[in-house]
């Protein structure tokens, strides 16, 4: 009973993160195109489609999310050898190699779904007055 409450909790938390973590690359990739439309309108003028466009932004928000969950799992792992240390009888804590995957398959996908709008108002932009905004 009461490890099914504590498993619903942590559900709860990791749902929260993933919401906040979406958010934030959201946010941040908002920030690029704003920050970015002159060199997006350059690129669209060198040839660039709206794909080009659309992969270019997906991709850095896939890299973006992979390596915080590269890092995530490295910080877990070595606070987690950290603190075995300190517990009497503790066993040397192992991350399986399916948590690994799981980690950063819901990386890419929190980063494909969080990122999409953004990628999609960068494709979208008109070359002329992307060029012409400083």
């Amino acid at each position: 009973m009461m490890e099914k409450m504590i498993s619903k909790v942590f559900l709860a938390v990791v749902a929260v993160s993933l919401l906040v973590g979406g958010i934030g690359i959201m946010n941040v990739m908002l920030v690029s195109v704003t920050e970015r439309t002159h060199e997006i309108g350059i690129l669209m003028a060198l040839g660039a489609t709206k794909q080009h466009i659309r992969l270019q932004f997906l991709v850095e928000a896939i890299l973006l999310s992979v390596m915080g969950a590269v890092l995530g799992v490295l910080c877990g792992w070595g606070l987690a050898n950290y603190l075995v240390q300190f517990i009497p009888r503790a066993s040397t804590p192992s991350v399986p190699l399916w948590a690994l995957i799981s980690a950063v398959g819901v990386s890419i996908s929190v980063a494909l779904i969080s990122s999409a709008m953004p990628a999609a108002r960068a494709a979208e932009l008109d070359p002329v007055v992307a060029l012409s905004k400083d």
